[in-house]
């Protein structure tokens, strides 16, 4: 059973920086695609930064690009988000959550993810 813990949430102002990490149990990570997603309050969940296991390839959406940066660390099976240059828009629960075999169009779509933790809460003030 694949188990995801989310921690590193928290207050922070903006132009401030956080990092997420999200630690993995239960199977193996070698070959899957692992992300970092959020939902705001009245939102939608969306796709922050994917990474597929396997290559180290790496998937941003636009809003975080050059401001995020997410990776893996094989060896502590965790997977991290550093978040800098933070906003007020990027307030949200963050989720981490895993896929094995996505047929989304999309490494950012949450609809080819099987497994989820249960979030950490990023707030950010002006």
């Amino acid at each position: 059973q694949v188990q995801l813990v989310e921690s590193g949430g928290g207050s922070v102002q903006s132009g401030g920086s956080l990092r997420l990490s999200c630690a993995a149990s239960g199977y193996t990570f070698s070959r899957c695609y692992m992300g970092w997603f959020r939902q705001a309050p009245g939102k939608e969940r969306e796709g922050v930064a994917s990474i597929y296991t396997a290559t180290g390839n790496t998937y941003y959406a636009g809003s975080v690009k050059g401001r995020f940066t997410i990776s893996r660390d094989n060896a502590k099976n965790t997977l991290d988000l550093q978040m800098d240059s933070l906003k007020s828009e990027d307030t949200a629960m963050y989720y981490c959550a895993v896929a094995y075999q996505t047929t989304a169009p999309s490494p950012l779509d949450k609809r080819g993810y099987n497994y989820w933790g249960q979030g950490t809460q990023v707030t950010v003030s002006s």
